[in-house]
């Protein structure tokens, strides 16, 4: 059980480990891509465009009932500018197409008597009237890389009125190719340089200039710039391949209030309807979600000839169709900081705080297992104990296979020197005797006398030199008393003669060992 614990401790650890590697590489790269439940709301409302609050109209809009009157005339009015952008179909791994439906509606106006107003609402049945708070409504869709948010180019179209029942979008949506710039979301990780943003009201790219950084609700953003050059919307064609509706105006000069060197009141002039913006963005560098927004908008008729045969009066005229700066509300700007501070947290999440905790619990569980086995195989190894050796007679048994070749060797060598030593001071000992001549040693006093297979306490002497020879005690000779080294010469032992070597001298204990192996274990005296 211990080892399945064990296994699964080391398991743990290195799963963790290989986690907190593989989700910066796998995991992030997936956070990194537009949200297929993109759902953004934004509102804007008309402000003056020193910024103050409390102007009841700092817009000024075209009065389109006064087409049918005897005077082209102008409007204050408060205006709000909302949109909403989806994820809609086609929409994968790799692509999402947004669809943001814009609508500008009129709040108030004042007219030229200082009146004020509400219009209705957009009457049901879509029947626009010149007298409805609707202003304009378009909807867009484009197709964008969910990694760069860059147009694809698979769908990009801009829908400038409703679709009859039964009839397809497409055939009242106009085409734009080349659609190349940011809209609703940068891509991750902007830097401090230009990029190009795609004006839907000119529909064209322009660069977006980085001018600083801005920080709203505690979230910093970059701020883009981008100037809209002048535009005439009448060269944008509608579904149908024709100039929109109310970018061209033929009126008489009268009804324009045209007059002066060259021009009768009854000449019939035509007015295009030209349009420029300079638009700031706030960008959160790390996720691309646009914060906060502000667009200054200036859109009014003016002659198309510009040339010098054309009369000073037509030529200089302007009248303004909408003029006015587009702020986002506070509650837009707050969910927006929200929005992408929640990004931000999941790619911190995702990048630096879950590698980092998986890492030490990695770490940790790692250490404890390999703390665990190094106790485990420390307790389990013998101590040294001083009485072990007297305790327990099986330990040298038990160790003797994994000692040193060499230390075994010495042991058993100088068993080997001990006994025949001990057998030497024997027949020494023996000498001292009148009648010493032939006396034989019996026993010899020391562990090397006793048989293993017989006392258990001859353990150590399980070798070779367990068995000592008996050997006859030494004859007469001139060996003084005291000599500490008499195993030098000590008679042989052999079975017909005196103890002396063929040629008369003594024989070595070395040569005794060897005669006593050529006869076998037990010593015979000869006799």
């Amino acid at each position: 059980m211990r080892r399945v614990w064990l296994a699964l401790l080391a398991f743990l650890g290195v799963a963790c480990i290989t986690a907190a590697i593989a989700i910066p590489a796998f995991l992030v790269p997936q956070l990194r891509v537009v949200p297929l439940d993109l759902d953004i709301t934004s509102d804007a409302t008309t402000v003056p465009a020193d910024g103050s609050a409390g102007e009841r109209f700092p817009a000024v809009i075209f009065d389109r009932c006064s087409v049918s009157q005897d005077k082209a005339r102008t409007l204050d009015a408060h205006l709000t500018q909302q949109r909403r952008s989806v994820i809609v179909n086609p929409s994968d791994r790799r692509q999402a197409t947004v669809q943001s439906a814009q609508t500008v509606q009129i709040d108030r106006f004042r007219d030229a008597d200082g009146k004020e107003t509400q219009p209705p609402a957009p009457r049901s049945d879509g029947d626009l009237k010149c007298d409805d708070g609707l202003l304009t409504a378009t909807i867009d869709r484009v197709s964008v890389n969910r990694k760069t948010s860059v147009p694809n180019g698979t769908v990009s179209s801009l829908q400038l009125e409703a679709a009859p029942e039964g009839v397809n979008v497409k055939d009242v949506s106009v085409q734009l190719p080349d659609r190349k710039g940011f809209q609703y979301k940068f891509g991750f990780n902007v830097k401090k340089r230009d990029y190009l943003y795609y004006d839907l009201n000119t529909r064209q790219d322009e660069p977006a200039k980085y001018v600083g950084e801005k920080t709203f609700n505690g979230v910093k953003t970059y701020e883009f710039v981008s100037e809209v050059p002048e535009t005439d919307l009448s060269s944008l064609p509608n579904a149908q391949g024709e100039a929109a509706l109310g970018t061209m105006l033929t009126m008489p000069a009268k009804w324009w209030g045209i007059s002066g060197r060259g021009v009768k009141a009854d000449d019939k002039i035509t007015m295009h309807r030209y349009a420029s913006a300079t638009r700031h963005v706030f960008v959160e560098p790390e996720t691309g979600t646009i914060v906060n927004g502000r667009e200054d908008q200036h859109q009014y008729f003016k002659s198309p000839d510009q040339s010098d045969g054309t009369p000073a009066p037509v030529r200089d005229f302007r009248l303004d169709a909408l003029k006015g700066t587009f702020q986002w509300s506070d509650s837009t700007v707050t969910a927006q900081a929200d929005r992408a501070q929640h990004y931000m947290n999941l790619l911190k999440m995702g990048g630096f705080w879950l590698p980092i905790i998986l890492g030490v619990v990695g770490a940790l569980l790692l250490l404890a297992w390999a703390l665990i086995v190094w106790r485990t195989r420390k307790t389990d190894k013998p101590q040294d104990d001083p009485d072990l050796y007297d305790s327990d007679p099986r330990y040298l048994d038990e160790h003797e296979s994994g000692s040193d070749p060499d230390t075994a060797t010495t042991t058993a060598l100088a068993g080997t020197a001990v006994g025949a030593g001990v057998a030497g001071r024997n027949r020494h000992a023996a000498v001292e005797g009148d009648d010493a001549e032939t006396t034989t040693i019996d026993e010899v006093p020391t562990a090397a006398a006793y048989d293993a297979e017989h006392d258990s306490d001859a353990y150590m002497w399980d070798r070779p030199t367990q068995r000592i020879p008996r050997v006859e005690g030494p004859a007469a000779s001139d060996t003084p008393d005291g000599d500490d080294q008499p195993t030098r010469q000590v008679p042989a032992v052999d079975d017909d003669t005196d103890g002396s070597a063929s040629d008369g001298s003594a024989r070595s204990a070395l040569d005794e060992a060897r005669a006593f192996r050529r006869r076998g274990t037990h010593d015979d005296t000869g006799e």
